[in-house]
């Protein structure tokens, strides 16, 4: 393959995804000498980061053209368009299209509009350009949804990606074959709401339909793993799954938000905080090794202490392990930027007393596997995280991509150190 353009990836695991392949797609049409700027807009200061970004990548290449897409761009063209820096800027649509990036190649400098943004809502299709996998040779992520049809009162996302739309069962289970064939030993299902998956498909499948496929017609997949789900759209069918599939990785993160109905109800969210704790206390009883990572949002609009409070037990109530604690920020064009704001130094405390009992919980969690014996993914050779996706850091070097059973030694931090029992023959199980 020709030159690599330079790659600047803000924001989510489907950005990286879809960053990896851009890299291919442009390379593929020369255009090597291009510094590519995949933004996010999931707040107001990831804009502010993505704009601090390109101005500081041009200081860094000033001959290079600069091209800025993903969801800042598209909900927000015309900042971009504005920046002196800025040589183009491309739709989310548009970034995942092979002739897009033809058109952006040097032969037509001068002939392609500077700005290629469309309306991301009359996208009907996930955009299909599969990779086969990145990041290291021992986990492969799967893009299997795009877009969501919610409208949460302070997410601008779906301005960004457009409706929800899925890629076909049998598509994914052909790439995810390709994968394990090619040495992959994990596999993670990832999209923007992924519990909607299906909803646009003939017949309506559900999540769990498209789990159990999965790992029906691909025996020879060690490990599948669920990235961040809405827990009150989780069907039958996946529950089954985890109660009953060994090579479904015992980790979730949940999108729950907040811990008070009022504010769920506030940020226009589907569920209450009794539903959030029914289905952990579901799961678990399913599957008792079971463990949660969350999103909560701290200082949303009109949040009292006694609200915040709320969200603090939920930790507890839940049983949450690994938490991703967002300070409120208000983000223009959203209904909750117009409700009454908290107090910014009170968004920020909360945040803190929410890390701390996040910290806390991580290290009873890490304390629990002391003694015990884990399945770990070897990253690289002296580093792998467990079935439940904690670290484990190794004295000695271990078969990259490999999975090691390992014996947990103690605790360094918030990561585990281990000794390798025996490596899994994975063809002989």
């Amino acid at each position: 393959m020709t030159k690599p353009p330079i790659l600047s990836t803000h924001g989510c695991r489907l950005n990286a995804y879809e960053s990896e392949a851009i890299k291919t797609l442009a390379a593929e049409v020369g255009l090597g000498d291009a510094v590519i700027v995949n933004t996010c807009a999931v707040t107001a200061e990831a804009v502010r980061k993505a704009r601090q970004d390109i101005r500081r990548l041009r200081r860094d290449n000033p001959e290079a053209r600069i091209i800025v897409t993903g969801c800042a761009a598209q909900t927000d063209p015309d900042t971009f368009a504005q920046m002196e820096e800025v040589d183009h800027v491309v739709g989310n649509a548009e970034k995942m299209r092979p002739d897009t990036w033809a058109g952006l190649a040097p032969d037509f400098i001068g002939q392609t509009e500077r700005v290629q943004v469309d309306d991301i809502m009359s996208v009907r299709e996930t955009a299909g350009h599969l990779i086969d996998g990145f990041g290291t040779r021992s986990r492969a992520y799967v893009q299997v949804q795009n877009g969501c049809d919610h409208r949460c009162t302070f997410c601008i996302i779906p301005y960004g990606r457009g409706n929800s739309r899925s890629v076909p069962a049998g598509v994914v289970v052909e790439q995810i074959a390709r994968l394990v064939d090619g040495g992959f030993n994990e596999v993670v299902l990832t999209g923007v709401d992924l519990t909607s998956w299906g909803a646009d498909l003939p017949g309506e499948p559900r999540l769990g339909d498209l789990v159990s496929r999965i790992l029906n017609m691909v025996p020879s997949l060690p490990r599948l793993r669920i990235s961040s789900i809405d827990s009150i759209e989780v069907d039958e069918a996946l529950m089954r799954c985890i109660a009953e599939e060994e090579r479904l990785m015992p980790h979730l993160h949940l999108s729950l938000q907040h811990g008070s109905d009022l504010i769920l109800k506030r940020m226009k969210r589907r569920h209450l905080r009794g539903d959030a704790i029914r289905f952990a206390q579901e799961a678990r009883r399913l599957r008792p090794d079971m463990t949660f990572g969350a999103d909560i949002i701290a200082g949303f609009p009109t949040e009292t202490e006694n609200h915040f409070a709320d969200s603090l037990k939920l930790v507890e109530q839940c049983g949450l392990t690994w938490l991703h604690v967002f300070p409120y920020s208000p983000r223009p064009g959203t209904p909750a930027a117009r409700m009454p704001q908290v107090d910014g130094r009170a968004i920020k405390e909360r945040a803190a007393r929410l890390r701390t009992a996040g910290a806390a919980a991580v290290e009873r969690h890490l304390s629990a596997q002391v003694g015990r014996t884990h399945r770990v993914l070897m990253e690289n050779p002296r580093m792998g995280r467990t079935e439940h996706f904690a670290e484990v850091r190794f004295a000695t070097d271990q078969p990259e991509g490999q999975i090691v059973e390992t014996r947990i030694m103690g605790i360094d931090g918030e990561t585990l150190t281990g000794a390798p029992v025996a490596r899994v023959d994975i063809a002989a199980e």
